[in-house]
């Protein structure tokens, strides 16, 4: 079972000043690559796993960003940790859906 939630906001700097949407898309696509649990949210995407599994797929998304010519990237990070049974996405915010 997942011990790790994991969200992560991208704001990438973009070569010269365009919108910055696709390079967002694609660090989103890296995270849908991975095969992780995920859920995409208006400012940020969170994603549940093992620490060292989630912490991988963030460092892929920087990979993936300056490929796609970001010349830099700040990326907010939250990690929430437990140990205990019924921690995840769904059990954490069942009561709201």
């Amino acid at each position: 079972m997942a011990s790790t939630l994991l969200s992560i906001q991208v704001i990438p700097k973009t070569p010269n000043g365009e919108d910055s949407y696709p390079y967002v898309d694609r660090a989103i696509e890296v995270i849908q690559q991975s095969g992780v649990k995920y859920q995409v949210n208006p400012l940020e995407t969170t994603m549940e796993g093992e620490l060292e599994e989630l912490l991988d797929v963030v460092r892929k998304m920087h990979e993936a960003l300056v490929e796609a010519g970001s010349p830099s990237i700040i990326s907010q990070i939250k990690i929430a940790h437990s140990g205990g049974a019924g921690f995840s996405m769904d059990k954490l915010t069942e009561k709201y859906r």
